[in-house]
């Protein structure tokens, strides 16, 4: 019989790893995204610094709505004309 150690890490031979994607659907009756965060803020951006990053600037989709997500394509600008929401994209900042 073999015994294997707890915690050891064994090859596997499970299926090939699966890759699920998780979009949100807009209800019926459009609603915002946003129900809790800066709601006292016209839009709701935040700023992160990286300092291994090539782009000067990448923005980055936070109301699932975007067709390039993860990358913001601004989509969130027509949700919050039709919404009265106030969610927009996290901006990442090369240091």
């Amino acid at each position: 019989m073999n015994m294997v150690k707890a915690g050891t890490l064994l090859p596997s031979r499970a299926a090939p790893a699966r890759f699920v994607v998780v979009r949100a659907e807009a209800p019926a009756q459009a609603a915002h995204i946003n129900k809790t965060i800066k709601k006292e803020e016209a839009k709701v951006v935040d700023v992160c610094v990286a300092t291994a990053q090539e782009q000067k600037q990448v923005p980055y989709c936070r109301c699932w709505k975007s067709s390039t997500f993860p990358l913001c394509d601004a989509t969130h600008a027509q949700h919050n004309k039709e919404t009265g929401d106030n969610v927009g994209p996290l901006l990442v900042k090369k240091e």
